[in-house]
């Protein structure tokens, strides 16, 4: 990857004597930014397309639904910044950790308001968090970026997303060496969304959310240099199908919260059930999964409602 100035200075360093993360990240923090969007209604339509359904978002009712707004706010740095990995090299949010591999983790929601596309929207940007911790594999930075969303003057998300990054490679990646391509296990689960993405699927969902990242689209980087048996399919992606499996089932409700972790990686070519379990209450906690063959729980999510 590409670093910055600091970062090749700070790389002089070998693994053996390289200071702990937190040497790194004791004076790093970045001041909030605000960017603006009007949250057209065409990168909607585009995800909507690909998810084989109609667009959610119509002349009647603008509404976009819970966690779309990804498909907005977008960066695109110059080619030039963008490190081997396909990540951008430099970013406000990204943390000076050398050799630096990073993670989506989870993150959380609340809408507190609807965000209705074609309308100008802000967003400010700020860091929540920042926590070394000590893994079974080294030494992990949790960075916790806050995302307040509003139209015409009233907060209507705030979106909290979890990072995880480390300091050189991560050996955990390599321990999945096959992939099973056979239809996920039969669910009892009252809500269910089947997908199997494939690497057309992935590459254009890369294309609406900027994401440059050659674990989605480049099978000969994802398995020969990242150490992975295929093309992986991108976190938000497995949120959003949870999201959608209950947008689908109880399109009259709204979701007020949404917490979720990304937990194991699932594969291109890979068959999925994004699961839910409905509340038995109105106001109560849905549960939701992705399962595959060959684990049950890839992605877990919990849902609340207005």
């Amino acid at each position: 990857m590409r670093r910055t100035g600091s970062e090749t200075a700070l790389d002089q360093h070998t693994p053996q004597n390289r200071p702990g993360l937190a040497a790194y990240l004791d004076a790093w923090s970045p001041v909030p930014v605000i960017a603006h969007d009007d949250l057209s209604p065409a990168p909607v339509a585009a995800l909507a397309a690909v998810l084989d359904q109609p667009s959610p978002v119509g002349e009647a009712d603008r509404t976009l639904p819970p966690l779309w707004h990804w498909l907005h706010f977008l960066e695109w740095p110059a080619h030039a910044e963008v490190g081997e990995d396909g990540h951008p090299a430099r970013g406000h949010f990204l943390p000076p950790v050398p050799d630096r591999r990073r993670m989506f983790a989870g993150g959380r929601a609340e809408f507190r308001a609807p965000l209705r596309a074609g309308v100008n929207a802000e967003r400010l940007s700020s860091l929540a968090k920042v926590e070394v911790k000590q893994g079974r594999t080294g030494e992990m930075a949790f960075v916790t970026v806050r995302q307040e969303i509003s139209q015409e003057g009233r907060l209507c998300v705030v979106d909290e997303q979890d990072f995880v990054y480390r300091s050189g490679d991560d050996e955990r990646r390599r321990t999945v060496s096959t992939i099973d391509p056979g239809d996920a296990e039969l669910s009892e689960a009252a809500w269910q969304l089947a997908l199997r993405p494939e690497p057309t699927l992935l590459f254009r969902f890369s294309a609406l959310t900027a994401n440059a990242h050659r674990i989605h689209y480049d099978a000969p980087y994802a398995q020969g240099v990242e150490g992975y048996p295929a093309l992986v399919v991108h976190g938000p992606l497995l949120v959003l199908l949870m999201l959608e499996t209950a947008r689908r089932e109880a399109p009259e409700r709204a979701v007020r919260t949404v917490s979720y972790r990304l937990r194991k990686p699932v594969f291109a070519g890979e068959h999925l059930r994004a699961l839910a379990e409905p509340a038995a209450t109105a106001d109560g906690i849905t549960s939701l999964r992705v399962a595959t063959r060959r684990d049950e729980q890839h992605a877990t999510a919990e849902v609340t409602f207005a």
